[in-house]
């Protein structure tokens, strides 16, 4: 039986800070870096230890609301052509999570101008001064160039953004970065391939192990900001998740370790942040390349959550979900017994969503033919025949759970769809 996890906050945000990043090399570390910039620019403007600790939980996680590989790359460039779509996104998936509620005002703002002093307020709120410093550490780190010695590049930086003071950034802001940008170290710590050193050496994100109940709320926050991205697999991970667990529970499992299925469920595929949606949503047939790219989402899932200390059996059980009985499956090839049997669980549950659902490519299938799947790849030795005997058996229990869980998670996203089509900030 397996005990409750034991995770901290701090690790399970620093993951998934490094994953929102994966998708290319110019954005690498970008999440990490303006954090690690942004907290020095508060400590140096006098800000306090706790206030500083949300500015930096808001900076690494600050562009979870950008969906495309059109929107990242427009928020690399230093003037962007809307960039509170983004914000606002952010702020609608982080406020669902009482621990992100003060990163989430930060977020909703972190594009906003200071205009003379007219971005104090915005949206008929205070704008926090968390913000104002997020919006020019963000700025600042997209003026550096990574393919170039960093010293050579402060003058130019510090001229670039000195030039918009009172306009974008508050002045008093500026005097305290332009002290900063004497020392060779603040440039040093910013672009440093040693990041998580020196973020555990600052001991900026809150000390704060979560329990089950925490764990498993911001699990199912991540696995929005890992489905909203597509129409497609809008609720995916709520179907798998509730499709896992109740399997789990029908295989005799604690009522803990169901929890932690239900957790494993919303967490199997965040991998798939480093995977281009113009990909994911491709209508017609992948090329081999890009099949090659989908395939790689599974082992950043693995990667990424096998860093998070304590989360080791729900990483294996949500991150193996491809691998299949007879090793044909991906990235690792297992087979047989060297699967345990909660990955088989989450393999049978995410066929079982993934057929039932609209694709690019095809309908969802009815219930008829989405049980044959899985019987099929039973019967080939590609999925447990143990599992699939009782997902058949049960099937229609188990379906209608899966349409009730994914129409409360299709509430949430179209909450916010008019921002993801598009919409405007009023």
């Amino acid at each position: 039986m397996q005990k409750n996890p034991k995770i901290h906050l701090s690790d399970f945000i620093l993951a998934f800070s490094r994953v929102l990043d994966f998708v290319s090399p110019q954005v690498a570390n970008h999440h990490l870096r303006v954090a690690i910039i942004a907290s020095e620019i508060a400590q140096a403007f006098g800000v306090s230890r706790r206030e500083t600790a949300e500015i930096f939980l808001a900076a690494t996680i600050h562009d979870i609301g950008v969906f495309s590989m059109q929107e990242k790359f427009e928020a690399l460039e230093f003037e962007m052509a809307n960039p509170h779509l983004h914000a606002e996104r952010g702020y609608l998936l982080a406020k669902e999570y009482n621990l992100f509620s003060g990163a989430a005002k930060i977020i909703r703002h972190h594009h906003t101008h200071w205009d003379h002093g007219s971005g104090r307020r915005s949206l008929g709120e205070e704008v926090p001064l968390g913000a104002h410093i997020l919006h020019l550490a963000d700025r600042i780190e997209v003026l550096i160039c990574r393919n170039t010695e960093i010293l050579s590049q402060k003058k130019h930086i510090a001229a670039a953004i000195k030039c918009h003071s009172g306009k974008l950034f508050m002045p008093e802001l500026l005097e305290a970065f332009e002290d900063l940008a004497v020392r060779e170290s603040f440039w040093f710590d910013a672009t440093s391939p040693e990041i998580p050193q020196i973020i555990a050496d600052r001991e900026a994100l809150p000390h704060h192990e979560l329990n089950t109940q925490e764990l498993l709320g911001i699990s199912r926050i991540f696995s929005h900001v890992i489905d909203y991205r597509s129409t497609f697999t809008a609720v995916h991970s709520a179907g798998v998740s509730a499709v896992a667990s109740l399997l789990a529970q029908m295989m005799g499992f604690s009522d803990t370790e169901c929890v932690m299925m239900t957790i494993a469920g919303f967490l199997h595929d965040i991998g798939k942040l480093a995977i281009p949606p113009e990909i994911l949503d491709k209508p017609g047939k992948l090329t081999e390349g890009e099949f090659n790219i989908i395939k790689s989402h599974v082992y950043h899932s693995y990667r990424v959550l096998e860093g998070v200390a304590g989360l080791g059996t729900i990483h294996t059980w949500g991150a193996l979900h491809h691998e299949r009985i007879d090793g044909t499956g991906y990235p690792f090839r297992l087979k047989g017994n060297s699967l345990p049997i909660g990955s088989r669980i989450m393999a049978v549950a995410d066929v079982f969503t993934a057929v039932t659902e609209d694709r690019p490519y095809r309908s969802g299938m009815t219930g008829e033919h989405a049980l044959k799947v899985i019987q099929d790849m039973a019967q080939n030795s590609a999925l447990d025949h143990s599992i699939v005997g009782i997902a058949s058996t049960y099937f229609g229990h188990l379906n209608d759970i899966r349409i009730q869980e994914q129409r409360k998670a299709s509430a949430g996203y179209q909450s916010i769809k008019q921002l993801l089509n598009g919409g405007q900030r009023s």
